[in-house]
């Protein structure tokens, strides 16, 4: 399969039901793991016969797929890396995803023939290390989540344009840097490098004195206790022209262990909102045929217009802020923490100067090399999503949601209240087939109660969804006995729907009570 030239939905499987429903909705390329060897264990995951599957049903429609090879190994498990990956080669995958150094040396050797990736738990947040990747061998980079859209865009701006940038744009975030945890090592014993993370900063936690054993103190003055570490997950689709813009080649939806259905939505979703990008910047017509080729807004070095004031617009002007997010320039003290005259909250020239991305605590303005200057973006209208399109997030399994590290104005934070997901929309049946007799008739099987009246949409590639009042009266059994209502779960029923709608096509409806429940 070629290398994409524009913007790649990359979307999660952890199946290979989940695989082929990712190319159905979308997906220009799907990640998943093998059996061994990357970074989920809950899922399934693919076998080698899954995966010579996955990979002929992808490439027929134009989608590529990625292995996760990307657990820090130990010792002993090297030649046992080695051998699974000369079977992995020839199952006809389009590349593997890695972290170790070591492993990808290794890929080089074993199976030149598979593009290399380098995963965010390699840690990638500048532009040195991207470059001395890609000097190794890596045609793409998975920056770190914590990186804002600053610094994305001075990446891109100084490495080859033929250096893919990966970045997140939905899902679970992890409480550690990059992902690299101990923590659930250290409380469980199951290790989240190698896949088995048990999520204990999802936990609930109070505090228990020493020499009063059984009695729980919340951290917080709250009688439900604290949740610690809980983050927010991410949500990035309405922001999807930022992202582009400065630089990120493919964006990357989180959730291997997530639903079919979490993954046939949030795919075209996502899709359906890099159409739209590339429909009003000009690139693409609405049947999808190039005006003309696709490249991002960054301003690199060497061009007429790199370092000129004008290109500085709001994501330019909030760079630089500490790692937790920006600083509180409105306490800085008039003249400034270290140099010049800083009137308060006003911040010095942030073109030319970096606030400590280390220590929170650490405000004071430290003067980098004359010369430097962050990548602007030319700017360009912001990109339009209808409000069908913005509305998908929230009907699928969520906490809540953020928009991660990429604005330092806007920090993510801890849920405080639940590690729970929200879910106000519920599954309640799939498409097997569809006919027009009877003024058509859709075959479900069904997955929880549908009756008469119901509200329910049918979510469709492409499309927006499709919504429909169910009809009194038309209901039947696989036998083709009429009933009163489907409420018998993973059986077969039919009902009356007079529009086609596509195979395996998920049919979901609002919650009578909103839950706190995953899919």
């Amino acid at each position: 399969m070629q290398r994409r030239n524009k913007p790649e939905v990359l979307a999660p499987a952890g199946n290979l039901r989940g695989l082929k429903t990712a190319v159905d909705y979308g997906a220009d390329a799907v990640y998943c793991g093998g059996k061994a060897f990357g970074m989920r264990s809950a899922p399934k995951n693919l076998s080698l016969e899954d995966f010579e599957e996955g990979s002929r049903y992808a490439h027929e429609r134009g989608a590529r797929v990625y292995v996760t090879f990307n657990v820090l190994p130990r010792n002993n498990e090297v030649e046992a890396m080695r051998e699974y990956l000369g079977k992995l080669k020839d199952t006809g995958v389009d590349a593997l995803i890695v972290s170790d150094i070591g492993v990808m040396l290794m890929a080089k050797q074993v199976a030149p023939n598979l593009e290399l990736h380098v995963s965010t738990q390699a840690g990638v947040t500048n532009y040195q290390a991207a470059n001395a990747f890609y000097e190794l061998g890596a045609r793409r980079v998975v920056l770190a989540r914590e990186m804002d859209l600053q610094a994305v865009r001075d990446i891109r701006a100084r490495i080859p344009d033929d250096l893919d940038i990966e970045c997140f744009v939905h899902g679970a975030m992890c409480m550690a840097f990059s992902g690299r945890c101990l923590f659930s090592n250290y409380l469980t014993g199951r290790d989240g490098n190698h896949g088995e993370c048990a999520q204990p900063c999802r936990w609930k936690y109070s505090i228990v004195e020493e020499k009063r054993p059984g009695r729980y103190f919340p951290i917080e003055q709250t009688a439900e206790g604290a949740y610690l570490f809980n983050s927010q997950d991410m949500n990035m689709l309405a922001h999807i022209d930022d992202l582009i813009d400065s630089g990120a080649t493919s964006l990357k939806i989180e959730g291997r262990s997530k639903s079919a259905y979490y993954i046939a939505a949030m795919t075209n979703a996502y899709k359906t909102a890099v159409n739209e990008y590339m429909i009003q910047r000009g690139f693409e017509d609405t049947d999808g045929n190039e005006l003309k080729p696709f490249h991002d807004r960054v301003i690199r070095p060497g061009d007429p217009d790199y370092g000129k004031p004008e290109t500085e617009d709001a994501i330019m002007a909030n760079a630089d802020g500490a790692f937790a997010g920006k600083p509180d320039l409105d306490a800085m003290p008039v003249g400034g923490a270290s140099s010049g005259n800083i009137a308060i909250g006003e911040p010095d020239n942030l073109s030319y100067h970096a606030r400590s991305t280390r220590r929170k605590s650490n405000t004071a303005a430290e003067i980098l090399p004359e010369g430097w200057h962050h990548a602007g973006v030319r700017p360009a209208p912001h990109v339009k999503l209808p409000d069908w399109l913005l509305e998908e997030p929230d009907k699928v399994a969520h906490r809540d949601y953020s928009t991660g590290f990429y604005y330092p104005e806007h920090k993510v934070k801890q849920s405080t209240d639940r590690s729970a997901y929200f879910r106000a929309w519920l599954v309640v049946g799939e498409v097997l087939s569809w006919s027009p007799e009877d003024g058509g008739r859709v075959t479900i099987m069904s997955r929880n109660k549908i009756e008469a009246g119901q509200e329910i949409e049918f979510v469709l590639p492409g499309a927006a969804p499709f919504s429909y009042t169910v009809p009194a009266g038309g209901f039947r059994d696989a036998d083709g006995h009429w009933v009163e209502a489907i409420n018998n779960p993973a059986h077969v029923f039919s009902m009356p729907c007079p529009r086609e709608v596509p195979v395996n096509a998920a049919i979901r409806s609002r919650t009578k009570k909103p839950t706190l429940k995953a899919e």
